[in-house]
């Protein structure tokens, strides 16, 4: 495999009735039009959909709401550049009786990591960053790594890494730094006390981080942690401006994402609220707290339709509407897996087969897929339950937004893939 995986880390999910008003689409979306982004196909069948069986989506969702799996959501399934189908239903706040729209914001969480590897990539194109560069080259708080191998929290066993971290490690999760909360043991209280999110610049997160201990040799395995908050900071560094302006300057006003950001939405009343199951049902999530800092790898805020533009850019190698954000041989690589496999036997759920820089890449080994799809296929999610897909083959999108906690309780990205791809007629 030319990395030696050996150690392939699973990351774990975190872990009031809604009534039948509100459950369909129509009676979900606002009074006025809204913006979805992207134009409308004249029909599912222009675009290759069966229209009898594409009703089984909606139809998903709205069981699975019945069922009170979850308060609302949006989705969209976009072809060619064409919206086949989209919807949102249920509710966005169920005790004030708030419906889910389609214009509705929210947490998206690690879907924020696509958006900072692209970022990153405009630098690479520019020749201000490279592939290869050692991590220090920027952040120099980041000098003479060292890896766990044993111990307890409070004298932990550390060797020196056998070599720098580099750019391409962070953005293919190879580095050996960690998240923390995913983790057991002595590796999450260490980075527990390191107290990461309570950071209030990216700065003084990068200064946290230089206390941790790497989890493995860099370079050696797979496994999900801040590696693209390390990006930010040092996209950051490089452009001598906050992340979040850069993000604006680069990739949202030139794709018209106005209302992605760092900030939630100036309405509160547009932002949907986030649940988890209670001993009484749905019930809302009081312990969630967004990032203080600008959070590469998870602390935008976006809509449905900012990121159905996102994610059409991508798919057409780089480019919508005339406005070129990266060039095509750089989204090939980008989605092409850096990693090889590393779903092992049995299959884990939560680890991807292959990875790029950024995402998650579906390869030719149907067994280890938990669903439909095409070698090629490629996207994220986020904890708080949103979803990206985006197949190169069928030259299709999936998207899916809502805010619950346990992340895709349920399996519902699954449901929502399957029902997509059993529509496809050609």
């Amino acid at each position: 495999m030319g990395l030696g995986f050996v150690r392939v880390r699973l990351f774990r999910a975190l872990g009031v009735a809604v009534l039948a008003a509100f459950l369909s689409s129509e009676s979900a979306a606002a009074t006025a039009p809204i913006d979805l982004g992207l134009p409308s196909a004249l029909s599912p069948g222009a675009e290759g959909f069966s229209s009898e069986r594409l009703v089984r989506v909606e139809s998903m969702f709205k069981r699975e709401i019945e069922a009170e799996h979850f308060a609302g959501a949006t989705w969209m399934i976009v072809r060619d550049g064409q919206i086949v189908t989209h919807g949102a239903a249920g509710y966005s706040n169920i005790a004030g009786k708030r419906a889910m729209a389609e214009d509705s914001v929210f947490r998206i969480m690690s879907m924020s990591k696509l958006i900072t590897t692209v970022t990153c990539l405009t630098l690479i194109e520019e020749g201000r960053i490279n592939l290869d560069d050692p991590v220090t080259l920027y952040l120099p708080e980041l000098a003479i790594p060292k890896v766990y191998i044993g111990g307890p929290p409070e004298a932990p066993q550390l060797v020196p890494a056998n070599g720098p971290v580099t750019i391409r490690q962070l953005l293919t999760q190879t580095s050996g730094y960690s998240y923390g909360f995913f983790d057991t043991g002595p590796i999450r209280s260490i980075y527990d006390k390191a107290d990461l999110w309570n950071a209030t610049t990216l700065p003084e997160f990068v200064k946290r981080a230089s206390t941790l201990p790497l989890i493995f040799q860099p370079g050696t395995a797979w496994n999900y942690g801040i590696n693209t908050d390390l990006l930010g900071a040092i996209i950051e560094k490089v452009a001598g401006k906050p992340l979040g302006d850069v993000m604006r300057e680069r990739i949202f006003a030139p794709l018209g994402m106005d209302e992605t950001g760092f900030t939630p939405p100036a309405d509160p009343s547009r932002l949907a609220t986030i649940y988890e199951h209670g001993q009484k049902g749905l019930t809302e999530m009081v312990s969630f707290h967004s990032p203080r800092f600008e959070s590469g790898g998870g602390g935008l805020y976006s809509t449905l339709h900012d990121y159905a533009r996102f994610a059409e850019m991508l798919l057409n190698k780089g480019s919508l509407n005339g406005v070129r954000i990266l060039g095509p041989k750089t989204v090939e690589m980008m989605t092409t897996s850096q990693v090889g496999y590393l779903n092992p036997r049995p299959i884990a759920r939560y680890v991807p087969q292959g990875f790029g820089f950024g995402v998650r890449v579906q390869l030719d080994d149907p067994s280890s897929s938990p669903s439909l799809g095409s070698p090629g296929r490629y996207g994220w999610e986020g904890i708080l339950t949103t979803y990206v897909s985006i197949d190169p083959k069928e030259r299709l999108i999936l998207l899916e937004m809502m805010q619950l906690s346990p992340y895709d309780d349920g399996e519902i990205f699954e449901r929502f893939t399957n029902t997509a791809y059993q529509a496809i007629e050609k």
